[in-house]
């Protein structure tokens, strides 16, 4: 058994000794290192404050990909084998600032500072793929990222300008580090799979089956980012964690000819990647995910087990009709998602089984596809109501049609009455006005604080209209129908 976590800081090896599997990034960086740069504000992973960079080596070895994470809700042991990257990390030899914190300083984009260090790590990372960032690609990065007494315009306008300075001799995208770096990792790659006290990292498909038969009650960890909050929040004592994240043939993305394959160590950001390169119209619901942070840490597949009435990326996969693969053993078997859902937080998953991928099928001929999310804010919201879309149409009647809500019902679920509603009925106003009638009979929604059973039923049509305007060739402009489901 393993007895350390090892990951790069600073150029250096960190051998990491905790007394639990449970210690988050954040908690080890400043109760042990004394790296106190890394704030901790929210402990849920939506401030941004404790953001950080984490470096991780390609399929092949071949290169080093930086991503911005929450640390208040990754957990320490999920890092072994990667680069640490804080906002410490940033100053030169001579104690020169970085571009990105210059370029802070010389807009004046920093007042109480506590939200700054959180800021500087997502731009930096922004900096690491493109310095010369537009204005959205800003925007989305920060996305989050919250300030409470600067305001967001100099911190977006130096976030525009942290190109404009000479490239740094220390965390340049060119700088000669990096390729010393990209070697210091290889030569830290493990053998055999990391073994502590209460967590185990296999790291192939028939070690991990071979460990959850073993230990069937043991926790299934892939991103974290919701059981990160298990620790911070509801202070529970974890189980014994199986870790997904070193499984190399669940950490691939492919396609095939029942559709796109996505494993279950795949990140949220690389799993929605590959469903907006087949469906570019679902860009907005992805980029409405989480946060960059969140969808770097946490999984599609670990979305979809998790299995929340309200999770975003249900409804749409539901109407794509996306198929499941689950493993115990030996045993595979195929699943379609929506059958996954038996009633709140129940799923038919047994003990020691575990989600292996989605198949997310590929784009049909004549098919419309559209996802609506509505919130009470545009970024990093929870869903009041969520809609995913799938509809054929030939020669002015509805052929197939599979619509999913989340936010609806206690699962996501299929609007089946709305779907018989339309099925065969000419695509019009009309069917549109009966299918959402019908929403009546499919839906019984609660009422909560992100909304009332009313307003979500209203809503709910709502989006049909819209979707139905969006696919009429109506002149009646689409956003119209945006604004009636966001204002009931």
């Amino acid at each position: 058994m393993s007895s350390e976590i090892r990951f790069l800081l600073d150029g250096r090896l960190v051998a990491a000794s905790v007394a639990s599997p449970a210690t988050t990034v954040l908690e080890y960086l400043r109760e042990v290192l004394h790296r106190t740069g890394t704030k901790e504000g929210c402990a849920e992973g939506d401030c941004g404050a404790c953001t950080v960079v984490l470096g991780e080596l390609s399929a092949d070895a071949s290169r080093v990909g930086y991503r911005a994470v929450n640390s208040c809700i990754r957990l320490l042991p999920t890092i072994d084998g990667q680069e640490l990257v804080t906002v410490e990390s940033l100053q030169a030899a001579d104690g020169s600032l970085h571009p990105v914190q210059q370029a802070l300083v010389e807009q004046h984009a920093s007042q109480c500072g506590y939200c700054t260090p959180g800021f500087v790590m997502s731009l930096f990372a922004l900096y690491l793929q493109t310095p010369s960032a537009t204005r959205e690609q800003v925007l989305e990065a920060l996305s989050g990222n919250l300030c409470r007494c600067t305001g967001y315009r100099p911190i977006i306008d130096a976030g525009r300008r942290m190109g404009g300075y000479a490239p740094p001799a220390h965390w340049g995208r060119d700088a000669p580090a990096l390729h010393a770096r990209l070697e210091l990792l290889r030569g830290m790659r493990r053998e055999s799979a990391l073994r502590l006290p209460g967590f185990h990292a296999p790291r192939c498909l028939d070690e991990l089956a071979t460990a959850l038969e073993a230990q069937p009650s043991a926790l299934v960890l892939a991103g974290g980012t919701d059981v990160g909050l298990w620790v911070t929040k509801l202070l529970r004592d974890l189980p014994a964690i199986v870790y997904l994240g070193e499984v190399a043939e669940l950490k691939h993305v492919r396609s095939e000819a029942g559709g796109i394959v996505i494993g279950a160590a795949v990140s949220l950001a690389d799993g929605w990647n590959a469903v907006v390169g087949a469906y570019p119209q679902l860009a907005e619901l992805a980029q409405r995910f989480g946060s960059p942070p969140v969808r770097n840490s946490g999984t599609l597949c670990g979305n979809l087990a998790n299995g929340s009435p309200i999770g975003d990326s249900m409804p749409i996969l539901i109407a794509l009709g996306a198929e499941l693969e689950l493993r115990c053993g030996t045993r595979s078997r195929r699943l379609p998602l929506e059958q996954f859902y038996l009633g709140y937080q129940r799923k038919d998953i047994a003990p020691g089984e575990f989600i292996v991928s989605v198949t997310v099928p590929l784009p049909r001929a004549g098919e419309w596809v559209a996802s609506y999310k509505l919130s009470k804010r545009f970024d990093q919201d929870i869903s009041a109501v969520c809609v995913g879309l799938a509809v054929q149409v030939r020669d002015g009647r509805v052929h197939t049609a599979r619509i999913a809500f989340g936010g609806m019902a206690a699962t996501p679920a299929r609007a089946r009455a709305a779907e018989s509603a339309l099925i065969g009925a000419d695509w019009s106003a009309a069917a549109i006005e009966h299918a959402a009638a019908a929403l009546d009979k499919d839906f019984q929604p609660l009422t909560d604080l992100r909304a009332t059973s009313g307003y979500r039923l209203r809503a709910a049509r709502n989006l049909l209209h819209r979707f139905y305007l969006e696919h009429s060739g109506a002149s009646a402009p689409v956003r119209t129908a945006a604004v009636v489901a966001a204002s009931v």
